[in-house]
């Protein structure tokens, strides 16, 4: 384990990994202890980090191919690096409300890894949701009927010209969707590949309706399913320091980026892993 350190934060999700240096190449080892660690605890934290595009990107790679957002524009020379940046004339953030990175595409990412490079001076922590435990909290009828079903997933209504993710912001370049979008079919209740584990796999930001339902019939049983996914006894949060990593599992969590440092510069790198080609 080379001196790692795994420290839980919450009851349903999240632990602090130390003993770990991102910045270098890992032995494999470590590697294998950190996936494990992900997939137990779904979202690690690692502090007093300090790396460079290039280092994040050796990072990420280690745990799968590496996603370019097919909206938001990475950077010139590393188009896998999301920069997420609100500046203090910024109005409206990027990611704040809950959702799953990338369950808009056919094939969704598998997780997401933040890097804190400038923050506010108060505000602009994370809160994460553990699907799982929201899942397994449902009564078992509920459990069993939604394992019969599968749900649309499309970036058209966040990515519209109107969408909260669309919105113009000054150190951002993002595409709205309009026309471009595609809508994909996934369970709503996925079983995760490496543990077996059952968690609830739809999100307020993407998942339209279920599938073969219309909107009008879906809408209910899925404000249901949002009420109570966010509920606090599956949640944990992230006040971030400049150089903490965030690492967590798309499959299984969702995320929300607090907006409460108006005024304020916030900086984030973010690359996003995709599943392994078959």
């Amino acid at each position: 384990m080379g001196g790692i350190t795994i420290h839980k934060v919450a009851g349903a999700l999240g632990a602090e990994i130390g003993g770990v240096d991102l910045s270098v190449p890992l032995a494999d080892e470590t590697i294998a202890a950190i996936r494990r660690a992900l997939v137990e605890h779904q979202v690690i934290f690692f502090r007093d980090q300090s790396l460079t595009p290039e280092q994040q990107l050796a990072f990420g790679r280690r745990f799968g191919p590496l996603n370019i957002h097919p909206y938001v524009a990475g950077m010139d020379d590393h188009p896998e690096v999301m920069e997420i940046i609100k500046e203090p004339t910024d109005r409206i953030n990027f990611g704040g409300g809950w959702h799953s990175d990338m369950s808009f595409l056919e094939t969704p990412s598998i997780g997401s890894i933040l890097y804190a490079v400038v923050l506010p001076e108060w505000g602009g922590d994370t809160l994460f949701a553990s699907q799982a435990a929201a899942f397994e909290a449902l009564s078992p009828g509920l459990q069993a009927t939604l394992e019969g079903l599968n749900a649309i997933h499309s970036a058209e209504r966040e990515y519209a010209p109107t969408g909260p993710s669309a919105q113009k912001r000054e150190s951002m370049k993002i595409a709205d969707a309009e026309g471009m979008a595609g809508r994909f079919s996934h369970p709503v209740v996925k079983v995760h590949p490496e543990t077996g584990r059952k968690a609830l796999y739809v999100n307020p930001a993407f998942t339209m309706q279920f599938d073969g339902w219309s909107r009008r019939e879906s809408r209910p049983l899925l404000d249901y399913l949002f009420e109570h996914s966010r509920k606090e006894v599956f949640t944990c949060r992230l006040r971030w320091r400049p150089g903490t990593v965030a690492f967590w599992d798309n499959r299984s969590v969702w995320h929300y980026a607090l907006n409460d440092y108006p005024g304020q510069r916030r900086h984030m790198r973010r690359v996003t892993v995709d599943p392994a080609a078959d």
